[in-house]
């Protein structure tokens, strides 16, 4: 009998369960379906900022201004770069279009140059000498020349030359130089440039001298009794100069040069032995070692006028 009541209570309490159920879910479709007023007042609770915060998570980012589009002239920009790179190579290209270093606006390989200069010289207090010379110069590279040198000077006796007879009554022993030629080598190590101004570029170089010639001197007798004398020096020079290039063909020197020599000069007691032969003067003069340094400056001229590069830019 328990049995048959306890299946039966059982049996009640599901059937009250599922009944509870399908009410529970009725209602909430009933609860779920508006119709158009219903909706009405349903938007109508929300309010504006849960309004905003829904727009701003639905609206998409704007995209960012990348400018208007470009234009192609002839249509190489939006090509790729094989494409643009096999049309360049059917034009004409040549080395001579690719710049890498400016060249040298000077060049002196193969050409002569003829400089004329005038000199003066430093370092004698006694005798003065202006010195005209010319010089003629074959470049066998940009930087290696030789020349030969040719000059003729004239001399000037300065003051010192009568106050020291006139002071200390004694004559002074002097030389004048007449002439000189050499043989030279030109070595140009420095090259450089500067503006004036900002406007002008002046192009210039240093360049070294070294040389042997001879040179022509003359005693300057302290007894115009006494007969001159003359002696031929074996010469060796030296010297640095810079060259300022005004055009192709002409430039602007300035230089210092030492010719070195072993000088004769009229001996101290010729007076006394009262022989006035040069060839006696000459026996017994007095050696001694000199440099005359000659300040220089000249133009130089450039033959051919113009030049022709032989390498690429």
């Amino acid at each position: 009998m328990k049995r048959y009541l306890t299946r039966f209570f059982l049996i009640a309490v599901a059937f009250l369960l599922t009944s509870m159920a399908r009410q529970a879910y009725a209602q909430e479709e009933e609860e779920m379906t508006f119709d158009e007023d219903e909706v009405a007042e349903g938007e109508q609770v929300l309010s504006d900022e849960d309004m905003e915060a829904m727009d701003s998570i639905d609206e998409p980012e704007p995209e960012p201004d990348l400018g208007p589009e470009p234009e192609p002239d002839d249509g190489n920009a939006i090509k790729p770069i094989t494409e643009q790179v096999k049309e360049s190579e059917k034009t004409n290209v040549s080395w001579n279009d690719i710049v890498v270093v400016v060249r040298k606006p000077f060049l002196k390989v193969n050409r002569v140059e003829i400089l004329p200069t005038w000199g003066i010289t430093l370092n004698d207090n006694i005798v003065q000498h202006q010195q005209l010379a010319g010089q003629l110069n074959y470049y066998l590279t940009d930087v290696l020349a030789v020349g030969i040198e040719g000059a003729l000077y004239q001399r000037n006796l300065l003051e010192p030359y009568d106050q020291v007879a006139r002071q200390a009554r004694r004559l002074v022993t002097a030389n004048e130089y007449l002439w000189a030629a050499s043989l030279n080598f030109h070595y140009v190590p420095i090259y450089g440039k500067f503006a004036i101004l900002d406007r002008h570029i002046i192009h210039w170089e240093t360049f070294f001298t070294a040389g042997v010639g001879a040179t022509k001197s003359r005693v300057i007798p302290r007894d115009p009794v006494f007969q001159p004398f003359e002696n031929t020096l074996v010469t060796p020079n030296v010297g640095v100069s810079m060259r300022f290039f005004v055009t192709k063909w002409l430039t602007v020197n300035l230089g210092i040069r030492n010719y070195m020599f072993n000088d004769k000069f009229e001996a101290a007691n010729r007076s006394e032995t009262n022989d006035t032969s040069p060839e006696l003067g000459e026996s017994n003069a007095d050696s001694i070692f000199m440099h005359n340094l000659v300040f220089q400056t000249g133009l130089s001229f450039w033959f051919p006028t113009g030049f022709e590069y032989t390498t690429f830019r």
